[in-house]
Parts: structure tokens; sequence; C-alpha cells
């Protein structure tokens, strides 16, 4: 069997496994790639979470020896929700971006590419393969784009003409030399309306991230948000779809293909008061099998206090009191007297005085202040 037959088979085999799109790309080193994440080193653009070593997330050869192919997969995702539950007055809601709708896609990509390892290794004994998703340390959309699943767009998505952007991309390196696909060529043209839209001008020019500002990273971040950005925040609680939703090639995209990626609206459009108080067993039982909680849920609960003062909820100040007097966390202690001073109310410089003189944390009594200032402004005005 040649490459190009064998190659036929895996793709014909992709789409019974579900696999929506697939794609072939050689792996020689990604040049242009590797200028780019020296510039965004830097430039400080990287988020951390990624793979540092810019080598291995650039040279395939590093990861396996002998590397000659790589292998992209594509599986679309529903980008709109059915039965959505409203965000009403004193039950407001929180929500997860639709990449963290349904089970956590990482398990559900490495299911399919361990299929396709098992299908490859049985055509072709002793070949090697290499599989991530992700986590991964190759760049997912840059493997994509050279593997002509899609193009990468001004929102630094791979954009596909059948899905859009709403698919989760994974990769898998072979010692096999396959016929190469051919990239597509970019299709945004003079658009720009993604980087118009961004909330917090993340997206510096089309192409081009700066993730330290991206509100997806930020709801993923453990300490204090940064005060410039929990007004841009509104009622996120993990990630972002603005960039997504507002670009015309996703316009009427929805696919439902896996019943595994499908939302369960309460659990990715959930009640924020609720989220103040709940256990880390609960959190876990609830929410640990979306993406979305992989940082545990500190970050949620400061997500969460942050949206019900973007809604101004006075229902929840009860809630926030608890917190602000009782929680041993200083972010979550600090955040709920910054959402206390923006509800403001009758009582609320009586509780932030009486935090102040009990709290020895520093960052917690500026938080504070910044909740006094907030009710006597609103006092004055």
């Amino acid at each position: 069997m040649t490459s190009a037959q064998l190659k036929e088979e895996i793709v014909a085999y992709s789409k019974e496994i579900g696999i929506d799109k697939i794609g072939f790309a050689h792996a020689d080193v990604f040049a242009e790639l590797k200028k780019r994440l020296r510039l965004q080193q830097d430039l400080n653009y990287q988020s951390g979470f990624e793979e540092s070593d810019i080598e291995k997330r650039t040279e395939p050869e590093r990861l396996l020896s002998g590397a000659s192919s790589i292998i992209s997969i594509a599986l679309a995702y529903p980008s709109k929700m059915k039965d959505a539950p409203k965000s009403v007055r004193g039950e407001r809601r929180g929500i997860f971006c639709r990449a963290s709708w349904g089970k956590d896609y990482h398990h559900i990509l490495r299911e399919k590419l361990s299929l396709l390892e098992a299908f490859i290794i049985e055509k072709v004994p002793g070949a090697a393969v290499k599989s991530m998703v992700d986590t991964g340390e190759l760049s997912d959309r840059a493997v994509a784009e050279r593997a002509g699943i899609g193009w990468s767009a001004k929102n630094c998505a791979i954009m596909s003409p059948e899905f859009g952007s709403y698919m989760y991309l994974g990769e898998m390196i072979t010692n096999i030399a396959f016929p190469a696909d051919t990239p597509m060529e970019d299709q945004c043209g003079s658009c720009n309306k993604c980087v118009d839209a961004c909330p917090t001008n993340a997206l510096v020019q089309g192409g081009q991230l700066d993730s330290s500002k991206c509100i997806a990273f930020l709801t993923q971040t453990k300490g204090f948000l940064p005060d410039q950005y929990r007004d841009k925040l509104g009622n996120r609680l993990y990630g972002c779809d603005t960039c997504q939703t507002v670009c015309p090639e996703n316009k009427g995209k929805d696919f439902h293909h896996h019943l595994e990626m499908e939302p369960d609206p309460e659990i990715v459009k959930p009640l924020l008061k609720p989220l103040l108080s709940i256990s880390n067993r609960e959190f876990k039982e609830k929410f640990g099998y979306i993406s979305g909680s992989w940082r545990g849920k500190k970050p949620i609960q400061r997500n969460a206090i942050i949206a019900l003062a973007h809604f101004k909820d006075e229902t929840a100040i009860p809630d926030l009191l608890m917190l602000l007097h009782h929680d041993p966390r200083p972010v979550i202690r600090g955040t709920a007297a910054w959402a206390i001073g923006k509800i403001g109310g009758e009582n609320a410089e009586l509780e932030l005085l009486s935090a102040k003189e009990n709290e020895k944390d520093d960052l917690v009594t500026l938080e504070i202040e910044k909740g006094l200032k907030m009710v006597r402004n609103q006092e004055i005005s």
C-alpha cells in the first residue's frame, strides 16, 4: 500500500469515527511561527499557559524522531444553545464560552486520536506516532493551517469554510511520509470586525493577540482581576466569544454532530449566587466534566462576584457580605468588598468599614477602600 492509498483509508476511517475534518501536512520546521513566537515573547504577549520552549513548539523532529508528517483533525462544536435560561433580576446568570460547552474537548479529541493511532499502527506495524491536544507542545492552529483545515483568521482562530472557527483542533505527528494537503488562502480580506469588537483591545491587530489582555485568559487567572478589566468582564465566568460571534464567516454556523458536546444550560449558564457558596466537592461534581473547570472554583467564584457587581444585583449583598467577613481567601474577600461598593446600598459603607477594621491583608484592605470610594461617590451623586 502506498502512502497516498493509506491516506485515503485514514480519511475514510476518520469519517467513520466522527472526525469532521482531517488534513495532512509535512513536519518541517514552522519557521514563520518561530519568528512570531519570539516576537510575542519579546513583547510579553504570551499567556504563560503555553509551552515555553519555542524550539519544541516549532520543530516536530524534537518531539518525534523521524517526524515526517502531521495529521490535523477538527471537530465542530455547537454555537447555539437550546432552551437557554434567562438571566433575570434576582436570579442573574453567568456564562461559559462555547468552547467549554459539553464534555471537556481534550478527552473527546484524545479518544479520536487514539482510535486513529490504532488504525494506523494496524495498517503499518511499527509506525511511530505522537498525538496532542491543546496542552501539547505544537501549536494546534499552525498545524491546522498548514494541513488545509482552514486559514488563520484575524481573530487568531482557524477559520474553515464549513464550520467557521467553531472547531476543536488536535494533531498527530508520525514518521510516515503522507502527501501533504494544500493550505488555504486567507479570506478575511479587509474585514476587521473582530479587532474592532475586542472588549479589551487584546487583538492588537489582525492575527496578533496580547494574551495578557484577553478576557479568555483573564477569566482563568487566580489573583485579583486588574481594575481596568472588571467592567469589561460582564457576566463571563470562563472564556470569551466576542471575536467569534462578530465574525461574518461564523454567521449561521451551528453544528450538533457530537452528543457529548451538547451544553447543559444549567451548567454553562449557571445562576451566579449559588456559585459563591459552592463547596469544592459540589463544584467538581457539577462542573468537573467541562473544560472550564480546569483551574478550579476560585477563578469562577471571583468572576461570579464581578458579574453580580456588573448586574448591580442588590439581592446578592447578603452572600457577598458572608464572603467579605468570613472567606479565608484574600482574592475572594477583596473582590467581594469591591463588588459591595459597586452595588452600594444603605448599609454598604458600615459593612465595609467594619471589615476594614478587622482585615489584616493589605491587598484586601485596598479593595475595601475602592469599595468605600464607590459608595461615597454614589452618596454624593
